[in-house]
């Protein structure tokens, strides 16, 4: 018998060589992100990860759509989300774009409308969106993130930080995005929280397939949850590879240098101090 070719399944996100340089006082410039290019496949996860100031926000938001780039495209299942069909105006193109990707930034206080219930945050979303906003479909997106009657008709301030981050996770999947961008998205939380929303996005990704995109400085929260990690340094991608490649034997020396930062048993401020000497000298 001859064996069966079949074809590796096309990628559901593809940056490709996104740029983008900001103008300084006194006319200086800073390029945030340089030639960044990665791909994610339907229901997968990628992690980016660097120092502050390393250009991964700048990635996120580029991915979204708040800053547009200087050069490169975003591609969701073979379309760059740039080029406005025909039939689109202006405004349905837009939120054409939200429904693909949508994004949880690392403050839920200030990503919510303190003045809306969760019941009513989500209805407006839903609405905005076209979708069905009927209580079954509101009590359902709760459940899917945790949360229930009693946390339908409160408020951000009467919500804890990690009730409040399970809302803007229940508002992003209200249209149910093709790609999740987490943006520091547990930084804000306690670490006991952190773990319970880290397990709830595994299990939202393993049962809608959206693709993950999580942001952070956190390399023990990116090693959880990620299959693919990018390591940005001064805007460009300096290694990129399996999670469990890149920050269990690391190639770059920017990448050790992050690992050797993390204290941990056994800790010694010096190995950092090194790795940093061997990174700079690269």
């Amino acid at each position: 018998m001859s064996a069966i070719e079949t074809r590796p399944e096309a990628p559901l996100l593809v940056a490709d060589g996104l740029t983008k340089t900001y103008r300084l006082p006194g006319g200086e410039r800073l390029t945030a992100a340089d030639r960044v290019s990665f791909t994610v496949p339907r229901g997968g996860s990628l992690g980016v990860v660097g120092e502050s100031g390393s250009g991964k926000s700048t990635v996120a938001r580029m991915l979204v759509g708040l800053v547009r780039p200087d050069a490169g495209t975003v591609a969701v299942d073979g379309r760059d989300r740039a080029t406005r069909p025909p039939s689109f105006g202006r405004a349905a193109h837009r939120l054409a774009r939200a429904r693909e990707i949508q994004m949880v930034f690392q403050d839920p206080y200030i990503s919510l409308d303190p003045r809306l219930t969760a019941r009513h945050c989500l209805r407006t979303s839903l609405r905005l969106h076209g979708r069905d906003a009927g209580d079954g479909r509101i009590a359902a997106l709760l459940d899917q993130v945790g949360l229930g009657a009693r946390e339908a008709g409160a408020r951000p301030h009467e919500l804890s930080g990690g009730q409040c981050q399970r809302l803007a996770i229940a508002r992003a999947l209200a249209v149910d995005p093709r790609v999740l961008v987490l943006d520091e998205a547990v930084a804000a939380l306690d670490v006991s929280i952190q773990a319970q929303i880290l397990r709830l996005l595994d299990e939202i990704r393993r049962d809608t397939e959206v693709a993950l995109v999580f942001v952070s400085h956190d390399l023990a929260v990116v090693r959880h949850i990620t299959e693919e990690t990018v390591v940005m340094r001064r805007g460009t991608v300096v290694e990129q590879g399996p999670t469990s490649r890149v920050l269990g034997a690391p190639e770059d020396p920017y990448t050790r240098l992050l690992l050797a930062s993390v204290p941990r048993r056994g800790w010694d401020p010096a190995d950092a101090e090194r790795a940093r000497a061997e990174a700079d000298a690269a």
